[in-house]
């Protein structure tokens, strides 16, 4: 059956590497965003790949304004219709801290910005009985770290969020997948001090094909991430409140 994918958050390392696996599957690719230039770029290098259907359209998770139109538009397509989110921002914890009101857009990028889009898309899904949601959280979410609580306390409700859509979409034959990345090598973590175990963005491309295919439910990329977390959540709360990690 024709394949259609919403990206949002196209212009990430993680997005384009997905794009390109989507591409070769010869599906339809719906690429949003803000930078309209790079996702143009991304968007003829996947047509050139064998994607169906390469589109740009402009995605803004502080602009509701621009949510609407990209479910119109995939509305539009035949067939299955799935959606991944790439979309976040985590700037350094101590400027929140210096300027609290930078909180208000972690939020709005990281969670409710996305799943508004999501929420407004799910109603398609069910119409359709079938189509798959990738959301991409974050390890950070699993637990409140000095040195990204913000960052993390978004993604944890994003998590949350993921999970009772994918309690609604699997009654209608779709599914949702929650991705939980570690460190990975992208824009985000570029300039972050005292990063370890840092992934290519293929890698965690490649773990999100499988998620989707084996229809999983929660996945952590590289897959010992999953140890590691839950060592950190094992760890007594007395205790984790004087790490710095």
């Amino acid at each position: 059956m024709q394949q259609t994918w919403l990206i949002l958050g196209a212009t990430s390392s993680m997005a384009r590497a997905f794009i390109r696996k989507l591409a070769h599957q010869g599906d339809g690719i719906i690429l949003a965003g803000r930078d309209t230039d790079d996702m143009a770029a991304t968007a003829r290098d996947a047509r050139v790949r064998g994607a169906r259907l390469a589109e740009v359209m402009r995605f803004d998770a502080r602009d509701a304004d621009t949510f609407a139109p990209l479910i119109d538009r995939m509305a539009r397509e035949e067939g299955t219709l799935n959606a991944a989110v790439f979309v976040g921002s985590m700037p350094p914890q101590s400027d929140l801290d210096a300027a609290p009101d930078g909180i208000d857009g972690v939020i709005r990028d990281s969670f409710t910005g996305p799943s508004h889009v999501l929420h407004l898309l799910a109603a398609e899904l069910e119409q359709r009985g079938s189509g798959t949601i990738v959301g991409v959280g974050s390890v950070a979410g699993d637990r409140g770290r000095v040195g990204n609580y913000v960052y993390g306390a978004a993604k944890a409700g994003f998590h949350t969020y993921l999970s009772g859509l994918r309690n609604r979409l699997t009654r209608a034959g779709g599914h949702v997948v929650t991705v939980k990345p570690g460190f990975v090598d992208t824009a985000m973590t570029w300039d972050v001090e005292g990063m370890f175990l840092v992934a290519p963005p293929e890698k965690v491309a490649d773990d999100i094909l499988r998620a989707v295919e084996k229809r999983k439910n929660i996945i952590y990329t590289p897959g010992f991430w999953r140890l590691i977390m839950t060592i950190i959540r094992l760890v007594p709360e007395p205790i984790f409140k004087k790490l710095s990690i």
